[in-house]
């Protein structure tokens, strides 16, 4: 069989054993968030037709406005999910607490939790720019037949299983890794299934893209206004282009296939950074180093940081290997 004409269910079933463990339980997962992909896709294809655009009315936990499509992104993954006999827990950037699941023989029999993102970007929906979902999925570390608690979420980001991402842009795309590679995969709209597109996905050693919100420059510390100077200095391969979307999946996406680097920096008006640890950071973090990239905090590896809580947030550099590395050295220089 054409690799490209390899559906993902296919792609699932051959590649059980770089699973791990149990393959039956991870192809019930991903094909759970393939589906709830599937519905959420369709719902933002038809964004400016029907009344699923602007705010909710109400604020996530962090305080955000929620989109419309952010509530029904989160419903409807938090459904799909729930419908399955193999998570015993999610957790949701808008929720503010994770949700305890119990197994249909209720004896909590369950193994895995996801933590997820259920619409990235989502304040991009009104202007008809790509917006996102991320997920992230581990083996519980509590004893399998009590409920879970907070320390199965707060694990560091090196014990995922599985992580992914699904672009909504010209063309939807699921992304993921279980460890053994990055594999991207095309939704062909009008028969509804994913097929391998983009096997193999891996960043360019380096790039000459920087994605990074250069408005809020001023707040940034000095190592990173350092690195921007350096990476719009004439010499040898620079400058380099700035492409800023102002969603992760699709600045992140753009940068794996063309070479870049995405900052989201700690600054002067918000110290602990923005982006989120266990919903954000952690899973593109995993893809990244799975696709021979490299995510960073600051000094440290993004997936050796121990989570504290649910909605922490942290510094996010990630991209290109040779790139991440140049702007340690900067950031070095500071600490």
């Amino acid at each position: 069989m054409n690799k490209k004409n390899k559906t993902l269910g296919e792609f699932i079933i051959e590649n059980q054993s770089s699973f791990p463990y149990s393959s039956g339980e991870l192809s019930k997962l991903i094909n759970a968030i393939r589906l709830a992909a599937k519905v959420v896709n369709h719902e933002v294809n038809k964004a400016g037709l029907v009344d699923v655009l602007g705010a909710a009315g109400d604020t996530n936990i962090q305080g955000e406005d929620q989109q419309k499509l952010d509530v029904l992104a989160n419903d409807k993954f938090i459904q799909t999910l729930k419908n399955r006999e193999i998570v015993c827990g999610i957790a949701s950037e808008e929720e503010d607490d994770f949700i305890t699941i119990n197994s249909n023989d209720e004896q909590h029999q369950n193994k895995y939790v996801v933590l997820i993102d259920p619409l990235d970007g989502s304040s991009n929906i009104d202007v008809n720019v790509s917006v996102g979902t991320i997920f992230s999925i581990y083996r519980r570390v509590t004893p399998v037949g009590t409920p879970v608690s907070l320390e199965d979420f707060l694990q560091p980001g090196n014990q995922q299983v599985a992580a992914g991402y699904v672009v909504y842009g010209t063309s939807t795309m699921l992304v993921y890794t279980t460890g053994d590679g990055v594999n991207g995969f095309t939704l062909n709209p009008a028969i509804g299934t994913f097929y391998l597109s983009h096997p193999n996905m891996q960043f360019p050693e380096t790039g000459k893209i920087y994605s990074v919100n250069e408005g809020n420059y001023i707040h940034f510390h000095q190592g990173v206004k350092d690195y921007i100077k350096y990476c719009q200095q004439e010499e040898g391969d620079r400058p380099y282009t700035s492409r800023y979307i102002g969603s992760l999946v699709s600045d992140f996406h753009r940068n794996m296939i063309k070479g870049g680097i995405y900052m989201y920096p700690k600054s002067s008006i918000s110290e602990s950074g923005k982006l989120r640890l266990l919903y954000e950071c952690n899973p593109m973090a995993f893809i990244a180093e799975q696709a021979n990239g490299m995510a960073i905090g600051g000094k440290n590896r993004i997936l050796d940081i121990e989570p504290t809580e649910l909605h922490q947030r942290v510094p996010f550099f990630c991209g290109s290997r040779k790139m991440v590395e140049k702007l340690q050295e900067f950031l070095d220089k500071y600490h």
